[in-house]
């Protein structure tokens, strides 16, 4: 018969009946090979292992390991001290009972925004976490550069509870918070629906053909009001419309080519074409351009308000019915349906009163540098400038995003340490 591998010698049981186990904890300067010789060690005394959790920190390591307690545990523990001497570290190993208590219900995915993220910030937030009688499981760094992220792994409270905890705590700490489930659905989102002006780009694109037909303060006033729905947006728009007639219609080809982009706008959309994405742009501006930006940028799907153009001049007048707050939930929801996901599965970003309804319909609401009162009513709020901050909430590092364009060619600007 073939030699049978060695069977692990347990410790006597305890008698609550849970089974002995091994804590080791080990910390020093990080090398190649120092899990190895650990694990080489445990192997030695046929150990099972349990759980394992390893963070490198500006090349300083902690390696924590949860492994079942063999009759000879001294011996071990003896054995892991002169591993952790030859590697010039420090080791400890605790005995104790069972596995890891399981984490409890209501948790729930944590991402903070600083631009910087001060030590008080984030005492300020752990603190509410604790205030709920919560536990922080788990802290990741997301990226450190152009913003710092963290994500926090909370456990022991139900999110929407603690997202409005958070969403104060944030106002006051001058961070951006969003809070999400930590379920399947994070991990389906499938859909990006984006707001175009002052989202997916910089400005608005009424108030560029304004200043071109000489009325850029009486449209500017308008739209700001509109943003801010003290206005209806529908009627709001045909007014700003109105102050464009006559202007020539060629004014669309020189407001696209001053178009600036958000930053961050194209990697967003190129990471996460790569994992599958798709896009789409809802816009209460003008088709002309819209359609030409989601071919420029490769977004799959396009809605905006169509500028009638009579013998080479607007009229000063919308085609067909006006793309505003409601029309915008409604394109969320075709959008969706046509790409075969549940709208539990989308993203949604605007900064507008008229985004209210799609960021409240979609999975992920996401307030982008938005007025107040879409800040108040979103899930989630972003208030730096970086369109890629939201890549962060959905999960994805930064060096993930560096390495996944290096692979493709392209260079993202990093600081160097």
């Amino acid at each position: 018969m073939p030699d049978q591998p060695p069977v692990p010698a347990r410790p006597d049981p305890d008698p609550t009946g849970a089974e002995q186990t091994l804590l080791v904890t080990l910390t020093g300067r990080d090398r190649p090979g120092v899990t190895s010789l650990v694990f080489d060690t445990l192997a030695d005394f046929s150990v099972e292992v349990l759980d394992i959790e390893q963070i490198v920190l500006r090349r300083r390591l902690v390696l924590g390991l949860l492994v079942s307690s063999p009759r000879q545990w001294q011996a071990l523990r003896s054995a892991l001290e002169q591993v952790a001497a030859d590697l010039d570290m420090a080791v400890e190993v605790v005995q104790g009972s069972g596995d890891n208590r399981p984490r409890p219900e209501g948790r729930s995915h944590v991402t903070v925004l600083g631009s910087p993220l001060r030590a008080a910030a984030v005492a300020a937030i752990a603190g509410r976490v604790a205030d709920t009688g919560a536990n922080i499981d788990r802290i990741e760094r997301m990226a450190r550069y152009p913003i710092t992220a963290i994500d926090l792994h909370v456990s022991g409270v139900d999110p929407d509870e603690l997202r409005d905890l958070l969403a104060r705590e944030a106002a006051v700490q001058g961070v951006d918070i969003a809070v999400q489930r930590a379920d399947l659905l994070r991990r389906g989102m499938r859909l990006i629906v984006m707001d175009v002006d002052s989202t997916l780009v910089q400005g608005e694109v009424i108030e560029m053909l304004a200043a071109k037909a000489g009325c850029e303060d009486e449209v500017a006033r308008v739209t700001e009001q509109a943003m801010r729905g003290e206005l209806d947006f529908a009627a709001s728009l045909r007014s700003r419309v109105a102050l464009l007639e006559g202007l020539a219609a060629t004014a669309l080809d020189e407001v696209y080519d001053e178009l600036q982009l958000t930053p961050g706008a194209r990697t967003t959309v190129r990471v996460l074409k790569r994992l599958g994405y798709r896009f789409a742009i809802v816009s209460g501006g003008f088709s002309q351009l819209t359609d030409r930006l989601a071919a420029d940028l490769g977004i799959d799907f396009a809605v905006a308000n169509e500028l009638e153009v009579v013998d080479g001049r607007l009229t000063g007048r919308v085609v067909g019915p006006v793309v505003d707050r409601a029309g915008k939930a409604d394109a969320l929801r075709r959008f969706a349906a046509e790409v075969g996901v549940p709208v539990t599965s989308t993203v949604a970003i605007g900064d507008g009163a008229n985004d209210l309804d799609m960021l409240n319909a979609a999975g992920l609401g996401i307030a982008f540098n938005a007025k107040p009162v879409v800040q108040e009513a979103a899930q989630a709020a972003v208030n730096v400038p970086y369109m890629d901050a939201v890549l962060y909430m959905l999960g994805i590092t930064r060096e993930e995003v560096v390495a996944a364009d290096a692979a493709a060619g392209y260079t993202t600007p990093e600081p160097e340490l």
